[in-house]
């Protein structure tokens, strides 16, 4: 049995911290590492094979620092480079280690939640182009239609802090209305990156009038169907932190090499005054941080 080994949490910047944040508060006990590579942030549009590359530096990074698991806490990541990792590279240089991503537990739950079986994500340029949660979703629910929108203004809109002013809200409605168009059926929503549950009170708002201007043209349309839709929009945190709680009960041996002191450990690529200032908006406490390079 290891020692001091920790759970390896990666996202490419802030906002696997929400991640972080939802798997800490259900599994406080265990010992971790985050790793932000906010030097080349974002990774949403960026190629595969850039994505890919910038990904493995970091698993093995966290590989090195004694992670024998690491979390994929970004959507973009999970997204191009997962798959890769997972049948490429562990296979010969790591087989004792894991690395598991965020579109999959999110899209395991999903089908469920939603009653009208049209389901919408959010996400980035990169994830929505990928088509990932799609295919995980179509998969596990075939009678599931998935459709997503991309939003390219809302990841700098948290990172410059700007995501509860009132400039937001324009670029909110925008993406939530360009996705209603392509489904008004749509029930439930994925919040496809991990910046975005920052903006769910400005969703929350600018979903709750759009819904009730399709309920008055539903009412003025039918006599029978004017009850205000509901919309539940997902945000990833908690559903990861169930999924990892039920990966270790299934992994017995993987859960027993994992040290419990109830630590945290953040790692930057960028500065480490600069990741402190941004870490307290996702995770609402000061956070001790130190600066690595990737290679």
């Amino acid at each position: 049995m290891e020692h001091g080994t920790c759970i390896g949490i990666f996202d490419s910047g802030y906002g696997g911290l929400t991640i972080l944040d939802g798997i800490r508060q259900r599994m406080p006990e265990y010992d971790y590492i985050y790793l932000g590579d906010n030097a080349r942030a974002p990774y949403g549009t960026r190629s595969f094979d850039v994505v890919y590359e910038f990904t493995l530096q970091a698993v093995k990074k966290l590989f090195e620092m004694g992670c024998p698991l690491v979390i994929l806490g970004c959507n973009t990541a999970s997204a191009k480079a997962l798959r890769s990792i997972q049948q490429k590279y562990l296979p010969t240089a790591a087989p004792d280690r894991r690395v598991l991503g965020v579109i999959r537990p999110t899209a395991e739950v999903v089908g469920e939640l939603s009653h009208t079986k049209h389901i919408g994500v959010l996400a980035t340029e990169g994830t929505i182009k990928s088509q990932s949660y799609n295919l995980e979703i179509e998969k596990l629910y075939p009678d599931c239609t998935v459709v997503g929108q991309a939003c390219p203004m809302w990841v700098p809109l948290v990172e410059n802090n700007e995501f509860d002013k009132p400039g937001a809200d324009y670029f909110v409605k925008d993406s939530l209305q360009k996705l209603l168009d392509q489904d008004p059926l749509i029930d439930t929503i994925i919040l496809g990156c991990t910046h975005f549950p920052l903006l769910l009170d400005k969703i929350n708002q600018q979903l709750s009038a759009l819904t009730s201007q399709l309920s008055t043209v539903n009412c003025q349309l039918s006599t029978v169907n004017c009850q205000l839709p509901t919309i539940k929009v997902i945000p990833q945190g908690q559903y990861i932190a169930t999924s990892l709680e039920d990966y270790l009960r299934r992994h017995p041996e993987m859960d027993e090499r994992l040290s419990r002191g109830g630590t945290c450990q953040y790692l930057t690529t960028e500065s480490a005054t600069k990741f402190r200032e941004s870490a307290s908006l996702f995770l609402n406490e000061e956070v001790d941080v130190q600066r690595i390079t990737l290679n």
